[in-house]
């Protein structure tokens, strides 16, 4: 599905654009040692170290650098990388990986001695690593964590989930989504991936909301419309005429996009989007 060569390409093209010569020619020396089998220390040094030569400064990419992302690997994402997320990255992919067995090894020892920001830096990398079938469980860890970015690392533009996860944990990360209160466009799938099941998931859970008088995000409604049953479309007629103005635009507008019909109870402007709904 993905082109490593392609992937290293861009990472190498970015970074050189946008990092001292001096940071570049550290970054290089080191994946070179590392894909010529060095010692783990020194993936584990570098990968910690990288942001201390390559900086944080957001990537910014222009459109046609997201376009040659897309067309690497389907479904990447990282116009809103750092550049020190992206020389990890580069980091991470010059680890020999012949060896399905040892490569797994090592990144489970390299995901168990990371930091917050490390994780986050994985985690957004797992599209792009070899062995992508390797990944679910680690996938489903990350979806588990208390620690937001790192969560939104793995749930937010990032077609690994969309692709490798089952429908459990799948419906396991938008709940819980809704439950730290992040938003779900940035899901990849969000759409294709709505269930049944997800749909008595969120319906209940609004129920709960509902019964200790707490606001329901809107986004809810957009995978309920999505695959809607008869108690479902209640919930949804709920929402369009109850008192929260965000619920009722956020019913009609999953409505809409769904291809049903709204109904004369809400007003919503033609252009409107999740993202300026949830802003």
């Amino acid at each position: 599905m993905s082109d490593l060569d392609s992937i290293r390409g861009c990472l190498e093209g970015w970074l050189t654009a946008r990092i001292t010569a001096d940071a570049k020619k550290w970054l290089d020396e080191r994946g070179a040692a590392i894909a010529a089998g060095g010692p783990e220390r020194l993936l584990f040094m570098s990968f910690s170290g990288a942001t201390r030569y390559a900086g944080k400064a957001p990537l910014e990419l222009s459109a046609d650098e997201r376009a040659a992302a897309e067309a690497a690997r389907p479904g990447w994402q990282p116009a809103d990388w750092h550049c020190g997320e992206a020389a990890r990255t580069l980091l991470v992919l010059s680890l020999p990986h012949a060896d399905r067995e040892a490569y797994v090894a090592t990144l489970d020892k390299l995901f168990a001695s990371a930091d917050m920001g490390e994780l986050k830096a994985l985690y957004q990398a797992l599209p792009l690593l070899p062995h992508a079938e390797a990944h679910v469980a680690r996938c489903a860890e990350g979806i588990r964590t208390n620690m937001t970015s790192v969560f939104c690392a793995v749930a937010h533009r990032n077609p690994y989930p969309r692709e490798r996860l089952d429908e459990a944990a799948w419906n396991q990360m938008v709940l819980k989504a809704l439950f730290v209160g992040v938003p779900l466009w940035p899901i990849d799938g969000i759409d294709e991936r709505a269930n049944a099941a997800l749909t008595r998931m969120l319906c209940d859970y609004a129920h709960e909301r509902w019964a200790a008088r707490r606001a329901v995000s809107p986004e809810l409604w957009r995978c309920v419309a999505l695959k809607p049953d008869d108690a479902a479309r209640a919930d949804l007629e709920r929402a369009l005429a109850g008192n929260d103005e965000t619920g009722a635009k956020g019913a009609a507008l999953a409505l809409r996009e769904a291809g049903h019909p709204i109904g004369p109870a809400v007003d919503i402007p033609v252009d409107l989007t999740w993202k300026d709904l949830v802003a």
